[in-house]
Formats: structure tokens, C-alpha cells, sequence
């Protein structure tokens, strides 16, 4: 390498000198240190000195360019090296691409190679074939020919040797004695031919239809073409039977019950009725109705088509779709006893979920349930009596409502828990409320009784408050003292339901289709869509095809609360069901029906519905909405509302002031108050009353607040109670109708009546009192008795058309489609006005 080889330097500086370095097809050169003294090459690492020997670099000073250290040295020469490497690397990668690729392209090569020598070989087959078929054919018609040939010259012979009584003469008619072959030649001709014609007339008797095989070659040549159906041969064969019978039969007309829904297609009407498209459309422009086979007609006016052409209507409507899964009256000796089913409820932190785990560890049927029982919510627990029990674990009161909502009653117990150390608290009373509005028998578990604080009869004596009169207390609903912790009591619990289900003589019927409530349900990543169903009658099956509110789906599998697969759930056995095409709401209604399609039918039908009632209504639960929904509807005589406060004094405070608001057509009615945030259970509460929710001084935790959004309930916030009483004041104020108030404005004298071209009559007027104006309604009176009343078309002032006209002033007054006017009549001017009723 030269000083003046034009080479770019990698700008490697280091010193008084510059470095340069090189590349040469993917090879290191030397490296080059010019320095302003002298130039001086440095070999790579590795590389041999012109004597033949290694000389290191690195560790020798004197052979350095000035200016550079060991450790620079030693850093360029790894990234030489480095260099080197991934030059190498990258090399070896292209190599296998290459390699790779070309094995694709040998692969792909082969096995269209292999298609195309299959396909050469299946064409030879069927040529084989088509040309073995075709010698067979060949060969039987030369022996049908040969056939009748011999025939033809069994016959002949006679007649020949009369003809020809010396060989090579000529007889009478000139013809020679050696006509006989050219005759028997003749014969097979005419034999060959009648046997060809009467083919040619058993394939036109039999409508042109092909006889014999398909063969290869007939289906190339395409000689045969379209033939005749079976159908048609046999409409054929009828006409000419009725032909030869005399006469042309008329087909006996068919009357059939056509199903007829609240609109339909004419296309699909003809099918209901089998009858040609274009006779129904036909039928219709007779009627004076022009309609296609695509459009769709009502109701009546395909009953009146049906009537016509003779068959007889039936009525139906979209809802008949759910008359698959109506309610069969089962019989008494159908009926089996089934285990009771209990859900337990309470306020927070009361010991729920410790009473749960106390009877689940101690009296599961097999085993433990673990972590499935959780998710599950519902399990079956045995007594030391032999009784099962059927629990369930719902997560909240929102659920208890939501299935009551959708008349799911799937509870036939409820066990309230009452702590003893703390008594009843707002949730207590809430779950109350869910009870008795579900009314199910009760039973009053006081938990905690093992604390040092408790006291029972504390809470026994709470419970008069709200009308639950223990047996203690000489009531009729059970208590029974109890402790999660020490397990205290468990078993005289589960007795005591035991005890109430033996009243409630639960029974149910196995044998037949079952039915069933969600419980909860949940897309699982795994498994698809979850539903927890409790099976309320009948036995859901594995492969059973069912429909649940808006979904339907055929049943996968069944998991028990054990976690274990099974075939079959009877009555009160609560299962995970796998196979839904979608997530039900908790607390719909689980039906099996006979076929796909009617589950199919039936799940559109509601899902449909499920959106026009939401397109239609709407969530009118702001209050807003709910005054103009209230004008429209004449029987609202409440607003309803729902109210949460910080402390109990200032809730009685907000409902005792509601209360007091309200008349005799209108009056506030609150449905539920209580003390803490707002929950879920309070706004599914206000969905199913159409109410929003009021809260004072207290806010919407996070699940509340999504549900509100979710099902459009209003929340409003106050921390004055004042404002709160205004606004609901305002609310109920528009329920009352609005007043009407006419109030008088002026009078004015007709002075003369003139005749307007394209106006009509015109009142020459003289305002007496007060004021006239062109927006007011006017009365005509004639004698101080009203002739008319209504509204000025025209109201002038000498030409110009003006709002208003002072008393004092002449003007020109015209009626809105009334000419009857007189001089001496007196016009009365007034305003009308809406005054709005408040309370």
C-alpha cells in the first residue's frame, strides 16, 4: 500500500499519527500508522512476518506507531477480529439459507412430480377402462349382428334354390342364379334397421332417457345432454293415462294450515302454501297489490291471499317461538323429594364466609372442595342425619335481586347472620328486605357467640324492630345460636333447615327436561363460556341442547362442586355447564328444548326483543327523563327514589322530609335508604324501579359506578340536605299537569268591513282599550256574545303590517278562516299562558 493510494481512512487517530486500515474481499489488510516522522506497518494479529515467522505487536514498543497504547492496540485488532468473525457468521448463514431454500424447491419439485404421475396414471386407468368397455360393447353388437344373419339365412334357402334350378342360367325375370347372397345381404340390412328403429322408439316411449352405462367417452362427448326427471316421466305417464281414460282430470286441491306470522315474505308465502310464486304474485296485483317475491306484506293481507287459493290460516307471532319450553304441569306421582336449597346472608364482616368454611369442612359429602367451591358458589352438604343440603354462595345481594328480577326463584331458605357483638346492622336489614320481598322462610343464625361481648338477646330484640319475631321471642322463626370459630352450634343449624325443609315438603320431578337458574357466569380463557346452573327440575344431561336468556349451547360437560366430571344433574345439584356460544346474566332461566334449531330460534327471538325494548325505552332513570315519561303516562302518580346517607339520623332525616313532599296527585316514595356508599345491590335496585339514586354525603365505590354507567343510572351527590329536598320538590312539580291562565289584553270596534283582493274581509278597527297584537287569540262578539274565537291573520297598520297596535290607534284586521264580520262587532284580544304547578 502506497501513501498515495486515494483509500478513505477509518479516522483512527491516536498521537502525532493517523491510523488507516483496509478491507480486502472480507481479509484484513495490514494496518498503516503514519506518523509526521516515519510509516510504519503493523500486521494483524496472527499475521506472519516476510522471514516466515510470528511477530508480536502488542508487547513490543519499538515496533509500535508513536502515540498509541497496548490497550488501543489491543482493542483495534478485537475488532479486526470481531470484524472477521461476523464476516464468517454471516457467510455460513447465507450457505444454509441457500441450502434450505434449494431443499424447499427439490421438495416442491417431487411432489408436483408425483401429483402430475398420479394424474398421468388415473387417465390411463380410465382410458383403460372406457377402451375395455367400448371392445365389449363392439363385441356384442357383432354377435347380435352375427345372430341375425344366421337367422336370416335359416329362412332363405328355399326360395333361393326354387329361383335357381341350373346354375348359370337366366331366369324369367333375367335376374342369375347368383342372386342369393346379394338377397340374404339385403335381408340382415332390413334386420339391422328394424332392430335400430324399434331402439329409437323404445328410447322416445321412454322420454329420451339414456339406457345402459355411462360411458367415458359418451360423458366426454356430451352426445346425451339433459334428460328428463323421474318426476317428470311420471307427471307424463298421468297425463297419458288420463288422456287414454277420456278426458283431462282435475288433481284434488290440497288444503293445508298455513302458519301465518305478523309479516312474511311472498316467496315464503307460496312455499307455506305450495303454490307457484307467480300465482301469489298474481293473486296480489289482482288485489291492487304490486309486490315481488323478495318484498314483505302484512298480515292481513296475506291472510286474505290465503283464503283465496283455498287453505286455511294460522295465526302466530314472534313470542310463539317460547311455546318450546312451556311449563308442563307435572303429576303427583311424578314428584320426588328433593334437597332444600339455602343461601345465607348478612352484613359485613358478620362471619358469612366462616360459617360457609365451618360447614363445608365438616360436613362435605366426599372429600374437599377446595378452591372449586368458590368459584362454583354452590355445594351440597350432608347432616349427621342423612339430610342433603344444597348451598348457595352468592357473592353479594346483588345477585339474590338480579335473579329475583328475572323470576328465577331459586331459593327456598335463607339464613341470616347476625353478629352477636355487633347486632343489626344496615346490611341486616337490607338482606331482610331481599327476603321478605322473595318471600322464603327465614332463619336467624347468631354467630359469634363465643366472644366475651356478645349478647343474643340484643339481637332478638333488633329483629322486633324490623318484624322478624324469633322463637325465643315467642315467634315463628327460628334462631339458633352459633360460633364459626369453635364450631359451636353447626349441627343444630343444619337441623334446624333440615327441619324447615321437611315443612316445606320441596319435591321436584327428575324425569323430564330440565330447568335450571344461573347462579354466576364467566368467560373462562381456557373452557369458553362458564355458567354455574342450579338445576330446579328435571335432569340436565351431558350433550342435552338448551337455551338460557339470550344464549343457547349444547352441553360439553357438567363439573360437580367437587371438580369432578359428571353425566347427569337431578333436581337442587348444583354443575358448571361448558358448550354455551355465549355469557348469560346471572339469574337466567336455563330450558333444554328438543332440537338446535328451536334453541337457536328461541335465543334470536329474545336477543332480538332484548334490543328493541332498549332501543324503545331507553334507561329513562335520570330524573329528567323520568318527568317527561311521567307526563306521558296519566296513572304515575309517585316518584319513586332511592336514597344513601352517611349515618342513620340523617337518613331518617332525608325520608321523614320527602315523605311530607307530595299532594293529593303526587307524592315522593322512597324504596330503600340505608347508611354507607353506594353499592351495586342499590343501583340494580333503582334499574328494576326505574329510580335514580340519591346520595347524601356518601359516593359510589368502583363496581357501582361501572354498573351505573353500564345500565344508565343516575347518581346525584348532595351534602346539603336542603338542596336535596328542592331538587326532589322540582322532580315531583313536574308531575302535576301545567295551568292554563288566559289573561285579557284590549279591546277594538269595527268601524267598517272592506273586500281585499286575494285577502278576504278586512275589519277596519279602532283599538278602544289596552293593546292589540298580531300573536294574540282574538274573540269576535257581536251582541256581548262570542260568535268566534281564533287567531288574526293580518294585522295593519295603514299598509304596513305590524306587531302590535296601541289603544287610541286605527287598524286593519283580518280572521284566520273566517269572513263573517259585521260593523258594530267588538274584537277582544288575549294571551294565553302556561303556569307551571309546583308543590
Amino acid at each position: 500500500m502506497s501513501d498515495n493510494d486515494g483509500k478513505k481512512p477509518l479516522g483512527l487517530r491516536g498521537g502525532s499519527g493517523n491510523v488507516k486500515q483496509s478491507f480486502s474481499h472480507g481479509r484484513t489488510k495490514n494496518v498503516v500508522v503514519e506518523t509526521k516522522r516515519k510509516r510504519v506497518v503493523v500486521p494483524k494479529p496472527g499475521a506472519a512476518k516476510p522471514g516466515g515467522t510470528t511477530r508480536p505487536t502488542v508487547g513490543d514498543p519499538s515496533k509500535r506507531p508513536a502515540g498509541i497504547s497496548d490497550a488501543e492496540l489491543e482493542r483495534r485488532m478485537k475488532a479486526l477480529a470481531v470484524a472477521k468473525a461476523r464476516e464468517a457468521e454471516d457467510a455460513a448463514r447465507r450457505e444454509a439459507e441457500d441450502k434450505a431454500r434449494e431443499e424447499e424447491r427439490d421438495r416442491r419439485r417431487a411432489e408436483i412430480e408425483a401429483k402430475e404421475r398420479e394424474e398421468r396414471e388415473r387417465e390411463e386407468a380410465l382410458r383403460a377402462k372406457a377402451e375395455e368397455e367400448e371392445r365389449k360393447n363392439r363385441e356384442a353388437e357383432e354377435a347380435a349382428r352375427a345372430a341375425e344373419v344366421k337367422k336370416a339365412a335359416a329362412a332363405a334357402p328355399a326360395p333361393a334354390a326354387a329361383a335357381a334350378p341350373a346354375g348359370g342360367e337366366d331366369d324369367r325375370s333375367g335376374r342369375s342364379v347368383g342372386a342369393g347372397p346379394r338377397k340374404v345381404d339385403r335381408q340382415r340390412d332390413d334386420a339391422r334397421d328394424d332392430a335400430k328403429n324399434a331402439k329409437a322408439k323404445v328410447a322416445s316411449r321412454d322420454g329420451g332417457r339414456r339406457s345402459g352405462k355411462l360411458s367415458l367417452n359418451d360423458a366426454l362427448a356430451g352426445g346425451d345432454g339433459r334428460h328428463r326427471s323421474m318426476a317428470a316421466m311420471k307427471r307424463k305417464q298421468e297425463k297419458a293415462r288420463q288422456k287414454a281414460m277420456g278426458g283431462q282430470m282435475q288433481r284434488e286441491k290440497i288444503v293445508r294450515d298455513v302458519q301465518l306470522p305478523e309479516a312474511i315474505t311472498v316467496a315464503e308465502l307460496a312455499n307455506r302454501m305450495a303454490e307457484r310464486v307467480a300465482d301469489v304474485v298474481k293473486a296480489l296485483m289482482q288485489n291492487g297489490i304490486m309486490a315481488t317475491q323478495n318484498q314483505t306484506i302484512d298480515a292481513d293481507t296475506a291472510e286474505l291471499i290465503i283464503e283465496e287459493f283455498g287453505h286455511r290460516v294460522q295465526r302466530v307471532s314472534d313470542a310463539d317461538v317460547e311455546q318450546a319450553i312451556e311449563q308442563v304441569q307435572d303429576k303427583a306421582e311424578d314428584l320426588k323429594p328433593r334437597p332444600p336449597v339455602i343461601t345465607i346472608m348478612g352484613h359485613v364482616d358478620h362471619g358469612k364466609t366462616s360459617l360457609l368454611d365451618a360447614i363445608r369442612k365438616a360436613n362435605v359429602v366426599s372429600g374437599e372442595a377446595g378452591g372449586i367451591t368458590q368459584h362454583i358458589g354452590a355445594y351440597q352438604v350432608t347432616t349427621d342425619s342423612g339430610a342433603v343440603l344444597s348451598f348457595l354462595d352468592t357473592p353479594g345481594h346483588a345477585a339474590f335481586t338480579s335473579m329475583r328480577a328475572r323470576g328465577a326463584q331459586v331459593t327456598d331458605i335463607v339464613v341470616l347472620v347476625v353478629a352477636a357483638d355487633d347486632a343489626v346492622m344496615p346490611q341486616t336489614i337490607e338482606a331482610i328486605a331481599h327476603a321478605k320481598a322473595a318471600k322464603v322462610p327465614m332463619i336467624v343464625a347468631i354467630n359469634k357467640c363465643d366472644k366475651p361481648s356478645a349478647n343474643p338477646d340484643k339481637v332478638r330484640t333488633d329483629l322486633l324492630m324490623h318484624e322478624i319475631v324469633v322463637e325465643k321471642m315467642s315467634g315463628d322463626v327460628q334462631d339458633v345460636e352459633v360460633s364459626a370459630k369453635t364450631g359451636m352450634g353447626l349441627d343444630s343449624l343444619l337441623e334446624a333447615i333440615a327441619l324447615q325443609a321437611e315443612i316445606l315438603e320441596l319435591k321436584a320431578n327428575p324425569n323430564r327436561a330440565a330447568q335450571g337458574a344461573v347462579i354466576e357466569a364467566q368467560l373462562d380463557v381456557g373452557r369458553g363460556p362458564v355458567a354455574t346452573v342450579l338445576v330446579q327440575n328435571g335432569t340436565l344431561k351431558r350433550g342435552d341442547i338448551f337455551v338460557v336468556g339470550e344464549q343457547w349451547g349444547k352441553v360439553r360437560a357438567l363439573i360437580n362442586d367437587q371438580g369432578e366430571r359428571v353425566d347427569e344433574a337431578g333436581p337442587s345439584v348444583p354443575v358448571e355447564v361448558l358448550g354455551l356460544n355465549g355469557t348469560p346474566e346471572a339469574g337466567d332461566v336455563l330450558n333444554v328444548t328438543e332440537t338446535e334449531a328451536q334453541a337457536r330460534e328461541i335465543a334470536e327471538y329474545r336477543a332480538h326483543a332484548a334490543k328493541e325494548k332498549r332501543a324503545a325505552a331507553g334507561a329513562a332513570t335520570t330524573l329528567e327523563q323520568l318527568m317527561a315519561k311521567a307526563k306521558e303516562d296519566e296513572n304515575v302518580s309517585e316518584l319513586p327514589v332511592v336514597v344513601k346517607a352517611d349515618v342513620q339520623g340523617s337518613a331518617e332525616a332525608i325520608v321523614q322530609a320527602l315523605e311530607k313532599v307530595g299532594n293529593d296527585e303526587v307524592r315522593v316514595r322512597v324504596i330503600h335508604y340505608g347508611v354507607g356508599a353506594i353499592t351495586e345491590t342499590d343501583v340494580g335496585l333503582a334499574e328494576a324501579s326505574g329510580t335514580p339514586v340519591i346520595g347524601f354525603n356518601v359516593r359510589a365505590n368502583a363496581p357501582a359506578r361501572n354498573s351505573a354507567n353500564q345500565k344508565g343510572v343516575e347518581i346525584r351527590y348532595y351534602s346539603v340536605i336542603y338542596d336535596l329536598v328542592d331538587d326532589i320538590k322540582a322532580a315531583a312539580s313536574g308531575l302535576l299537569s301545567a295551568e292554563i291562565r288566559e289573561n285579557f289584553i284590549g279591546y277594538a270596534n269595527i268601524k267598517e268591513v272592506f273586500k281585499v283582493s286575494n285577502v278576504g274581509k278586512v275589519a277596519g278597527c279602532l283599538v278602544t282599550e289596552g293593546v292589540a297584537r298580531r300573536s294574540a287569540g282574538v274573540r269576535l262578539l257581536r251582541d256581548n256574545v262570542v260568535i268566534h274565537e281564533g287567531t288574526l291573520k293580518t294585522l295593519k297598520r295603514f299598509k304596513d303590517e305590524v306587531s302590535e297596535v296601541l289603544s287610541g290607534q286605527e287598524c286593519g284586521m283580518a280572521f284566520e278562516n273566517y269572513d263573517d264580520i259585521r260593523p258594530g262587532d267588538v274584537i277582544e284580544i288575549f294571551e294565553r299562558e302556561e303556569i307551571e304547578r309546583s308543590l
